[in-house]
């Protein structure tokens, strides 16, 4: 259970947490506002935040500069009622009760803000469904 039983709480994981989970959380945060509980974390996180996704969600009006990578926990994803993973494969404990989603999306890593923004907005796209499929309006 979660420590808010009235409001969902989510987790989006992905190998490094600098890129895809960040900018799901941020679009989150940004779009639901305190409806739903939202974290991120990785499977082995970087060292921090690729500057590109940090960029391309400035261009929205969304500030991410503070945004640091998080390592996965069990007691993360035991705290969450949704896991989305964006390819970090089996590193992601399962727990009964749990729903899970697997978002095959493109890595930015290494990528310039012109080619992290087609994934922004792809992720964008998949939160309102996300946020919709929880109740929450956006």
């Amino acid at each position: 259970m979660t420590a808010f039983p009235d409001r969902p709480s989510v987790l989006f994981v992905c190998v490094h947490n600098a890129g895809r989970s960040q900018m799901a959380q941020a679009w989150v945060s940004h779009l639901a506002g305190d409806a739903v509980e939202v974290r991120s974390a990785g499977s082995a996180p970087g060292d921090a935040v690729n500057p590109a996704a940090v960029e391309a969600m400035a261009e929205v009006g969304i500030d991410m500069s503070a945004a640091e990578p998080k390592v996965l926990t069990a007691d993360t994803v035991q705290a969450s009622d949704v896991v989305i993973t964006m390819g970090c494969g089996d590193a992601c404990p399962i727990f009964p009760g749990k729903r899970y989603e697997d978002w095959a999306l493109e890595d930015p890593a290494g990528k310039g803000v012109e080619s992290v923004r087609p994934i922004r907005d792809e992720i964008r796209g998949r939160v309102e469904e996300l946020l919709g499929s929880l109740g929450v309006r956006v």
